[in-house]
């Protein structure tokens, strides 16, 4: 059975309901904190700000700590409720989302380490234009992500899913421009391999995204497309408005 966002105000049990609506509206919460550990991690390699880099840093430890919490809630209600269909389906796909929300944090950290790295030994601007361009696609993809959780939307849980291929090409486009590169000037190798594992760290956050929006489509249609092939998927069975 397909679920809306009003499926899970129908138990008798009011806790029941606000048991389940506190693990979305926590969800929510650690998605914006990973939001803005990214989009701080980027602010701060781009503008050469190593005290914002740092505060992406110290401010990991926040997600990691959020993750527990929610999975605790998840537990509690597992046990208590012994949930099942589409209410089981939301349980499961909170604890899968905060597996890769805790992820993303930890890429996000890795970015600001090198943006320090990059600060502390004279930062370069190659590679910048690359890092901005696809930080703004991925960053959008988490977005759009987590507002189609919230809203149980698979049409947009779908367009998220088919633009990580694009990403997935920016990224090797842009990765094949910095060897060049280094190739040319060896002695750029050292900033160029930081704004290069700062590059990788944006692909892995665009494929937790992907992810994300895979739990959405799971968690609306009880299908699991982990494994499909993405021009094949039908839209008028996964859609949530057709």
């Amino acid at each position: 059975m397909d679920i809306t966002s009003d499926t899970h105000s129908q138990h008798i049990s009011n806790q029941f309901n606000q048991e389940l609506e506190a693990l979305k509206t926590h969800l929510m919460a650690m998605g914006g904190l990973v939001e803005k550990q990214v989009q701080d991690a980027i602010s701060a390699l781009l503008e050469g700000d190593s005290r914002l880099a740092e505060q992406v840093r110290d401010n990991d430890t926040a997600v990691n700590d959020m993750q527990l919490k929610i999975d605790e809630e998840c537990t509690r209600v597992l046990a208590r409720r012994q949930p099942a269909a589409s209410d089981l389906r939301l349980v499961l796909a909170v604890i899968r989302a905060t597996s890769d929300l805790e992820r993303i944090g930890d890429e996000a950290n890795k970015i600001a380490r090198n943006a320090l790295s990059l600060a502390e030994s004279g930062r370069s601007a190659r590679g910048f234009v690359e890092v901005r361009h696809i930080s703004e696609h991925v960053r959008g993809m988490v977005r759009d992500a987590l507002t189609a959780f919230a809203r149980f939307d698979t049409d947009l849980a779908l367009k998220v899913v088919r633009e990580d291929e694009a990403v997935d090409s920016e990224y090797t486009s842009a990765m094949r421009s910095l060897v060049t590169f280094m190739m040319e000037d060896p002695r750029s190798i050292t900033s160029i391999l930081s704004v290069m594992w700062i590059l990788r760290a944006l692909e892995r956050i665009g494929d937790h995204a992907d992810n994300l929006a895979e739990y959405v489509i799971y968690l609306v249609k009880g299908l699991d497309i982990r494994h499909s092939d993405v021009d094949t998927l039908d839209e008028q069975e996964l859609g949530s408005k057709g």
